[in-house]
């Protein structure tokens, strides 16, 4: 059923829009995904399935796979996503069942429609193993470079002679251009993206990794408005520096559930499964907070924006 209705979606695209094969010597690709995260990985591996000669555009292909701030996929909400991308064949739940250390459904206590998907993660598994997929899909090609700017052509609509732009491909930041018929920008966090470390900040996208500059000065000359979406990394802590005996254990559940409906079981055993563990904080901690609310600048200058 599948194969059928992407040949489907595969004919209706080629009549819309003049479908050409790349080659080697027009250099058109028919998607170009800029960004290798969650996103751009699902985006390009869904065209790629669907016969689109694919260019997947990121930084490093060593950092495709990457989980950067949480090591789990899921919860309430994020969960259905994850079973409405395997629906249509998607990629992250298959690889979340190869490389989770704990799988849990939660909020069972109500009914089945809020319940929760959820699984920690192996970071090094998850990274290894969807690089693998990613790498030997058909009909996808990555290159590693920052992408500076897009090729934009300016067209009249008929009725009300009103200036739009449309997207012909990308510049890379070596000045070279990449040509494609559609481009899909997925460049999360890393879009003129800063890191705030206290009161400082500096242009990043992940800690070691560029800020995606140029290509946000190329939205903005198109017309978009940019705004600032708000995340927070998580603490790392010193296991040997942890009383656990003081928090409250998380276990798996007894049957692990896959998050993919192509997966009749998980990669680890019920018994296997790592522990989580719930803690409290109490008013020391909240007087802590309050007296050094004035030294984050997430507090001082986006308390209003979206997280």
């Amino acid at each position: 059923m599948i194969f059928r209705y992407n040949k489907f979606l595969i004919s209706t695209y080629q009549k819309l829009s003049g479908y050409r094969k790349y080659s080697a010597t027009n250099q058109i690709y028919d998607v170009i995904v800029v960004g290798g995260g969650h996103a751009g990985t699902e985006a390009a591996c869904a065209s790629a399935r669907m016969g689109a000669n694919t260019l997947l555009v990121t930084h490093k292909k060593e950092t495709i796979g990457e989980m950067s701030c949480n090591p789990s996929f899921g919860g309430i909400g994020k969960g259905h996503l994850i079973k409405e991308i395997d629906a249509l064949d998607g990629v992250c739940g298959r690889i979340c069942d190869l490389s989770g250390v704990q799988f849990k459904i939660l909020n069972r206590k109500k009914g089945p429609a809020v319940w929760g998907p959820r699984a920690q993660i192996d970071r090094k598994l998850y990274k290894r193993h969807l690089q693998k997929e990613v790498f030997n899909t058909k009909n996808l090609r990555i290159l590693a470079s920052p992408v500076e700017d897009l090729i934009l052509r300016e067209v009249t609509i008929p009725d009300n002679n009103v200036m739009k732009h449309t997207c012909h491909g990308i510049i890379l930041e070596n000045g070279e251009k990449v040509e494609g018929k559609t481009v899909v920008l997925t460049t999360g966090t890393f879009l003129r993206g800063t890191i705030n470390i206290g009161l400082k900040s500096r242009p990043a996208g992940r800690m070691g990794d560029e800020a995606a500059i140029g290509l946000a000065k190329s939205l903005e000359m198109a017309g978009f408005n940019l705004g600032r979406l708000k995340t927070g990394t998580p603490p790392r802590l010193e296991k040997r520096s942890i009383d656990f005996s003081k928090t409250n254990v998380m276990s798996g559940d007894d049957v692990p559930v896959p998050f993919s409906f192509m997966n009749e079981s998980v990669c680890v055993k019920p018994e296997d499964q790592l522990p989580c563990y719930l803690t409290h904080t109490g008013v020391e901690v909240e007087d802590i907070i309050k007296e050094t609310l004035h030294n984050n600048k997430h507090v001082q200058e986006e308390i209003c924006g979206p997280r």
